[in-house]
């Protein structure tokens, strides 16, 4: 199936990074050479043939960040339809969704963006498109990337970049992910909290107390964990929603300093998304996909994908474990003292990837970068 993909990326990394989206290639021209990935921090990579590859100066390489569910807004993308190709793309989620996803995150409404079945797959198209607005206005920053990284839904856009995956299969993942995930959500009240907590915090010792408020309310096997490591002292924590109350009433004496609910329906990245996995599991298997031509950081570890049934592997895995977001930072970024840092660009809606990144290395924030998405 999806035989009729039209934007693909999985040709070598210089004919793929220098034609980025061409939407009008068709599948028949992709090529299965040139599959691999370049580390940021390397001194050089070799090739199968043995054959070094030149080295690449820290400073003039790009790496790409992608934003997650949570960060849409009503009237993102208004400013990239101009660009070559975003509208093919838009058009092409109206066949694959089945319903207008530019007029819905152009005019809303509110309620209906931020539904789990609509914002992942418009939060994935937008991003790419910012992608393609950067190579309009910069394509050397496409052309120098080497390293990208995506939350959680974002991951689907940073592997659709790296040619692991065609556009219109991971949109269609997507969508499936997107509507098992929103089904698991309405199985019991649920939701995730923002937590910036002092240095004495002790964040699966506060969902423990949680867990056992929750069982003197009568409900069995409560969930509550961290649900996302953002930088130091922040954490997402997702569960019941009885679990996130008490934690908000106890917030003092658990030692956070601010907490927020997330706009999102439920308890992702935890053991109430168990349901979501099986879907995604099936469409996996009948999607093709390909080694990242560059590295891909996956949220399960922090670690770059390997190969193909990697990248299978640990996109299931991450509906039920926590994004490792601050570890995955960390391991892009890691260098040794006086070496440049690439520049970042966050592609995609909300600036908040930055915003974690100037928590966890200020020294690659300099050369940050965000994508506007209004014009």
């Amino acid at each position: 199936m999806f035989k009729s993909a039209c934007w693909c990326l999985t040709a070598p990394p210089k004919r793929r990074l220098g034609r980025v989206f061409s939407l009008v290639r068709a599948l028949s021209e992709q090529s299965s050479s040139g599959n691999e990935a370049h580390d940021p921090t390397a001194d050089g990579d070799h090739s199968p043939a043995g054959k070094t590859r030149p080295r690449k100066i820290p400073s003039n390489c790009t790496v790409l960040l992608f934003p997650g569910q949570g960060s849409q807004f009503v009237g993102m993308g208004r400013g990239l339809t101009k660009y070559p190709n975003v509208k093919e793309m838009f058009a092409a989620a109206q066949r694959i969704l089945g319903y207008d996803l530019l007029s819905l995150c152009l005019e809303g409404p509110e309620e209906e963006l931020m539904k789990t079945v609509h914002c992942q797959p418009a939060v994935f198209v937008n991003s790419l498109a910012a992608v393609e607005k950067l190579n309009h206005v910069n394509p050397q920053a496409i052309e120098s990337c080497v390293a990208a990284a995506g939350f959680s839904v974002g991951e689907f856009a940073a592997l659709v970049f790296s040619g692991a995956m065609t556009f219109e299969e991971a949109l269609y993942v997507v969508k499936v992910r997107g509507g098992a995930m929103q089904r698991a959500s309405e199985l019991v009240p649920s939701g995730m909290l923002s937590v910036i907590g002092k240095p004495q915090a002790q964040y699966k010792y506060a969902c423990l107390q949680a867990k056992d408020y929750c069982r003197g309310q009568g409900i069995d096997n409560p969930v509550c964990s961290v649900a996302s490591y953002l930088f130091p002292d922040a954490r997402v924590i997702a569960g019941h929603k009885e679990a996130l109350d008490f934690l908000q009433k106890n917030s003092g004496q658990l030692h956070f300093m601010r907490t927020k609910m997330l706009p999102v329906s439920g308890a992702f990245h935890t053991e109430l998304m168990e349901s979501a996995q099986e879907p995604l599991r099936e469409v996996l298997r009948q999607v093709e996909v390909q080694r990242p031509e560059i590295n891909v950081y996956s949220n399960v570890d922090g670690k770059r994908y390997m190969n193909q049934s990697h990248v299978k592997r640990q996109l299931v895995k991450q509906l039920v474990l926590p994004v490792k977001w601050e570890q995955s930072l960390h391991e892009i970024y890691e260098r040794t003292q006086g070496q440049m840092f690439p520049h970042t660009y966050e592609v995609g809606p909300g600036k908040q990837l930055g915003a974690t990144l100037q928590k966890c290395n200020r020294k690659a924030f300099k050369s940050y970068t965000h994508v506007d998405f209004t014009d």
